[in-house]
């Protein structure tokens, strides 16, 4: 028997899932969807170790998003569905490369969620410095899954405001920031103005080169969730209108947030006054003299990180569910509640979400947030590139004319992103981090790129799993998503 929602008239996709995303809702989601802390936060320990060169390496980063999301979008309009690149993937590469796609992107947000949580904890003992950043991390987890459970529509509200709340601060900032350069602005010690993009010694590039080079694989990762519009085109009420003009708009209108945002940063500070672990707009703030102002942006911090988390709960539980259907998940994954939420896939993440909580406490704090983040960045990289070499072979397969937003300068264009990731992925080795206590350096970077192997062994022993459980490797749903693109090519 049907499960039926009353609660909203919204129709429902061949997935099961409500259509109740509406334009404002895809609109701001891409707009807003990949502005979080990478920027709010990350931005000042960036460019203390890089300098106004960091402006670049978001430009660069800027471009390769640009690429991806014309990648994705050429995917997107030949066929939509929630499962987006993971059905892709298996439409493409056959079973093995949906698994490796699913479980990729979950070792993505399974990090990036624990160390958003464990951010928010951070960001919270600002106001609340005796509130341990655990409980703050748990209670910040517990609505986010109310939330997500609630609807895919309280979802799209949730994500729409703190878009709007993350869009508007950045906005104000980037008027505000103008005018303080145009009328030379004393902010502490200095004035604003161009000047200090060339005030240290090296000029913009105080650190090197290869330092502006060297910190792409953060900044990536700064851009993570850009993809979300894929995963969403499931969920929306008109995906073939909607698709495309958030394409276009939303690469155009981030690279202009995260580049002028930097850009301004750099002309209103010289950039060794701004250090890791504090907002940069912060510091701005304080050294005007409007700390108030600073609180204010440290509130729109707590709601970037919410907003990413709410992202990852939402997107990953779309894919888990995609892959218990594939047979590449346990099949309870795929339990669905009435209001066509995929309630058992988003318990199961955040149940990861909460251990990986238990064990930063567990590791007394010491460098969980870091360790979260650089392995994440390999599935984010994976990611990537598992889009870009769909787009790839969709081209090659059913060529230009099987979807109608075509990937300009294909496959040129989708071989420099697969390049570009390549050579960034290379970059994460060399990266360090300074224990603050000790002044130790280690390298996390290293670190992580030897993750890779035991993550390859994991997700190779998983595959066998699946074969021995299931007996075939040609999942139905697989077949009936290629169906289902035959009938619309």
């Amino acid at each position: 028997m049907p499960v039926h929602d009353h609660s909203s008239p919204a129709a429902v996709s061949a997935e099961g899932y409500q259509k109740s995303l509406t334009r404002r809702h895809v609109q701001m989601i891409a707009m807003g969807g990949a502005i979080g802390v990478g920027l709010f936060m990350g931005a000042g320990g960036r460019l203390a170790s890089t300098g106004p060169a960091l402006v670049f390496s978001y430009a660069i980063a800027g471009a390769i998003a640009y690429l991806l999301m014309r990648a994705l979008g050429e995917l997107v309009m030949y066929r939509q569905t929630s499962g987006s690149f993971v059905s892709y993937a298996g439409e493409m590469f056959g079973p093995k490369g949906a698994y490796l796609s699913g479980w990729m992107y979950f070792v993505n947000w399974a990090m990036t969620g624990i160390a958003e949580l464990l951010a928010i904890g951070l960001y919270f003992q600002y106001f609340f410095p005796n509130v341990p950043v655990e409980v703050s991390a748990v209670c910040a987890l517990v609505l986010l899954v109310a939330v997500n459970l609630l609807s895919v529509r309280a979802f799209g509200e949730f994500e729409f405001w703190a878009s709007v709340l993350k869009v508007g601060a950045i906005s104000l900032f980037l008027i505000a920031g103008t005018v303080m350069v145009v009328l030379n602005t004393q902010i502490g010690a200095t004035r604003a103005a161009p000047a200090n993009l060339l005030a240290g010694d090296g000029g913009m590039f105080p650190h090197g080169v290869f330092a502006m080079v060297l910190v792409l694989n953060a900044v990536i990762f700064a851009y993570n969730a850009i993809e979300l519009v894929g995963i969403t085109a499931g969920e929306m009420e008109d995906p073939q209108r909607e698709v495309p003009r958030a394409i276009r708009a939303v690469v155009l209108r981030i690279v202009v947030f995260y580049v002028g945002s930097v850009l301004l940063l750099a002309m209103l500070l010289p950039s060794g006054q701004y250090k890791a672990g504090v907002s940069p707009f912060v510091t701005v703030f304080d050294q005007l003299g409007a700390g108030w102002i600073g609180d204010v942006m440290n509130l729109v911090v707590i709601t970037a990180a919410l907003s990413s988390c709410n992202t990852g709960l939402y997107s990953i539980g779309r894919i888990f569910r995609t892959m218990a259907d594939n047979g590449h998940a346990p099949h309870w994954l795929t339990r669905m509640s009435s209001r066509r939420v995929p309630y058992a896939a988003i318990l199961a993440i955040a149940a990861v979400y909460l251990v990986g909580i238990l064990v930063n406490i567990w590791a007394g704090g010491t460098h969980a947030f870091d360790l979260a983040l650089n392995t994440a960045s390999i599935g984010v990289i994976f990611t990537w590139g598992s889009i870009f070499a769909c787009q790839l072979m969709l081209r090659r397969k059913r060529g230009g004319s099987a979807s109608t937003l075509p990937m300009p300068g294909s496959p040129w264009t989708s071989w420099l992103g697969l390049g570009a990731l390549a050579a960034i992925t290379v970059l994460i080795a060399f990266d360090t981090m300074t224990d603050k206590a000790t002044g130790e350096v280690y390298p996390i970077g290293l670190y992580t790129v030897l993750s890779v192997p035991v993550i390859a062994l994991l997700l190779w022993l998983g595959w066998l799993l699946v074969k021995r459980r299931e007996g075939s490797l040609a999942p139905a749903s697989e077949d009936t998503d290629a169906e289902t693109a035959d009938a619309n090519a």
